[in-house]
Formats: C-alpha cells, structure tokens, sequence
C-alpha cells in the first residue's frame, strides 16, 4: 500500500475518534476534579476535615477499581458504543447528586457510587484505541487523548472557581452549583456517543474500501507478530509477571499524581493568594503537564522506545515533588509542582503504548482495565496520606516527600523491570527494535 492510504485513513480516524475521546475524557475528568475547588467551600458547609476530604478519594477508587475489569470485559463484548454511552450517562447523573450531600457520610457514599459508575471508561477507550491505531501511533494518540485530563484542570481550574461566585444564587452554595453545571453537559454527550462512536474499522462507513483494507491488514498483521510470540488467555494477562509490574509502576505513579491533584488549589492559597489566584495557579500546573505529555509520545513514537521514556518521566517527577516540598511556604513550590505534573503526565503515551505489545483481545481488555484497577488504588492512597501527614504535622512538605517516594519506586521498577520485547518493527527500522 502507498505511503498516502496510510496518511488519508489515519487522518480520518484521528479527527472521527481523537476529538470525541477528548471530549469524553475532559468532562470525566472535570466531574472527578471538581472537588478539589468544590472544597474550598463545601468542607465547611458540610463539615469535613482535611482527613475525611482526602477519604472523598479513597471511596471513589474503591467503587472504581472493583468494577474496572468487569467493565471493561463488558466493552469488549458489547462494544464501546453503548458502553461508554452508559459509563458516561450514569457517572453524570451521580456526579450532579454530590450537590446534595449533606455531611461526611452522605458525601463518602455518593463518591463510592461515583467511582462504580465512572469505572472502565479509561480503560475502555485505551482498548478502543488498539482496535483502530497502529503500533506506531499509540504513545501518540493516548497523549493526545489524556491531553484533556490536564486541559480539564487548566480549564476546569477558573470555571469552577468562577462558578463558585454563583454563591446563593436561586437560594444555593457555590460549591453545589459546581457540581450541577458541571455533570449536565456529561450527561448529553453520553447520549450523543450513541450516534458518533463507532465500534471497529469494520463497521466505519466513513472509510473507503481502500483505506479500511489498509486498515484491517496493518492491524492484523501487528496482531499476529505480537501472538507468534505468546497469546495469553484473559487469566493468563492477569497474573502475567509484566502485567503485574506495569500495574506496580502506575500505582506509584497514579498515587503520586492525585495525592498532589486534589491538594493543588489548597497549596497554591496557603501561599496568601486569592480562589481565583488558586485556580490560575493550578491552570499553570497543568499547562506544563500538557505541553509534556505531548511532546514525551511523540518522541516515545520517532524513537520507538517506551521503557527509558517511562523512566526519565518518573524521575522528573520524582524530582518535582522533592523541590515543592523542601520549598512549601514560597512560590518555588509551585514551579516544584509544575515540574511534578510534567513528569506524570509525561509517563502517559510511553506507559500506555506498553500493554498491548504483549496483550491482544481479551487479554488485552482484562491486562489494560487490571493495570488500571490496580494503578488507581493510589486514588485512594495519595489524597488520604497528603491529608492525613497535613493534619498532623500542619504542613503538606511531608504529604510531598511521601509522593516522592513512590514515583521513586516506579522509576526503579521501568529501569529494571520493565524490558518488553517489540514484536512489531519501529517504523522506518529495517529490524526490530529490543523494546
């Protein structure tokens, strides 16, 4: 096939499927985020400590990492049309009720059902993405794709904030207006993916004959090299050695990353600043985290390479946390945090590029979502540590340099775990590359 079939059929899925994913990706992550500016006003309201606020996040990933494999197994078999359809419609519906709580136990419950509702959607879309995208262009199109995670703190950051003005308007909080504005759009879109999602190259009307031949054979072809290696059965991927490092690696990157997430805004106003100043702060955090997690895919795709990638990433994370918590008190502790989100999400496109060059169908859909699972655990750990050291010590350096330590772990472990052999050439390699 000529050089142009690839570029015209990759050009037409990027724009059907990269924007949609976007799109979906950014309200999830807005209702899952939202709380951190929420909190500015709701813990009082409701009467949280920081404690029982960094809890918010455990009950969350508690419902979350118990349904993400079942979810996932559930797309694969159904198709990710209706499922991500429904994932979306019911997380929103949850996600606006959180206006509601009335105290801890309330607000605890409706995280935990938010969590069952929310989980596989991650997952689900990384699946997707192997059914249309080559080898070639993973590390690129899930940064792409989680580039709307960062846009939806960067963005999200002076909405909520801004939102939280609204206070008393027709007789409610702020807080409580953040969570109702903000779940209603997620809720149209799940509908709306109902018409626009398509399930496989094979039912996409909008590709030509020829283009959806080139499409089919290159990901087939990429599908037998990886089998001729090992085809692992569903169970198999779940207690693969590989499997269960990459799970141990993002759990210490996932755990660092929303332990410093949820606390941002928090951080930022303890240095005197404004909600507003707080928000703009954040929004800087997460421009940083964008920039990098676009730039590390497509070098991770021209080099062919995911392991060293993934490596570099942890350790500039590693590195941003040990300066923002040694700086705490001064504005040096936000550039520390700038240069924490970069590394974390600069670990997206290599790390999520590495399951599916051992994992093909359903292994691949029960390995993603359990790497997943497993990874989010850190949900529940990072916020509830950070709180936690806070409240006792009265600082959140500590809460920092706890983080610290396990993007350190997760460095060690792509450096000398993490050796997984392509079997698909790198493009524009006559041989294959060892990873």
């Amino acid at each position: 096939m000529s050089p142009t079939i690839e570029r015209q059929t990759m050009r037409k899925v990027y724009l059907r499927l990269l924007p949609l994913a976007m799109i979906v990706y950014f309200f999830c992550y807005l209702d899952r985020i939202n709380v951190s500016f929420a909190a500015l006003q709701m813990n009082a309201d409701i009467g949280l400590t920081a404690a029982a606020y960094g809890l918010s996040s455990t009950a969350f990933y508690i419902g979350y990492c118990l349904f993400e494999v079942p979810s996932n197994v559930i797309l694969d078999k159904v198709g990710a049309r209706i499922w991500i359809a429904r994932i979306m419609i019911t997380w929103g519906l949850v996600s606006g009720a959180t206006a509601f709580a009335t105290g801890p136990i309330s607000f605890l419950t409706i995280r935990l059902l938010l969590g069952f509702a929310e989980a596989g959607l991650f997952p689900g879309i990384v699946l997707l993405f192997t059914y249309w995208f080559p080898d070639h262009h993973r590390a690129r199109i899930v940064s792409s794709f989680t580039l709307a995670l960062p846009i939806s703190v960067a963005l999200g950051a002076p909405v909520s904030t801004a939102i939280l003005g609204l206070d008393g308007w027709l007789g409610y909080a702020g807080w409580k207006w953040i969570f109702l504005l903000e779940a209603a759009p997620t809720v149209l879109i799940g509908i709306f993916v109902l018409f626009a999602l398509t399930d496989k190259p094979a039912n996409a009307s909008w590709l030509n004959g020829t283009e959806k031949e080139w499409l089919i054979s290159t990901l087939e072809n990429e599908r037998r090299a990886v089998e001729a290696a090992r085809k692992f059965s569903m169970w198999e991927a779940l207690v693969n050695p590989k499997i269960l490092l990459l799970s141990l690696n993002y759990l210490g990157i996932v755990t660092a990353s929303l332990g410093l997430l949820l606390f941002v805004p928090q951080i930022i106003k303890s240095l005197g600043t404004s909600n507003m100043g707080a928000g703009f702060g954040t929004t800087l955090t997460y421009v940083c985290g964008a920039i990098s997690m676009l730039a590390w895919g497509w070098i991770s795709d021209r080099m062919g390479e995911r392991r060293w990638n993934l490596f570099w990433a942890c350790t500039l994370a590693t590195a941003g946390l040990v300066l923002a918590g040694m700086t705490m008190g001064s504005w040096w502790s936000l550039f520390g945090m700038c240069l924490a989100a970069a590394g974390f999400y600069g670990t997206k496109g290599p790390f999520w590029s590495m399951p599916s060059m051992m994992l093909t169908g359903a292994a691949a859909a029960a390995g993603i979502a359990y790497i997943n699972s497993i990874g989010n655990v850190g949900g529940a750990v990072g916020p509830a540590l950070v709180g936690w050291i806070k409240d006792v010590t009265g600082s959140y350096s500590g809460g920092l340099y706890g983080l610290a330590a396990f993007t350190g772990v997760s460095a060690l472990i792509a450096a000398f775990a993490l050796h997984i052999p392509r079997q698909v050439p790198v493009r524009g390699r006559v041989s294959v590359a060892a990873e």
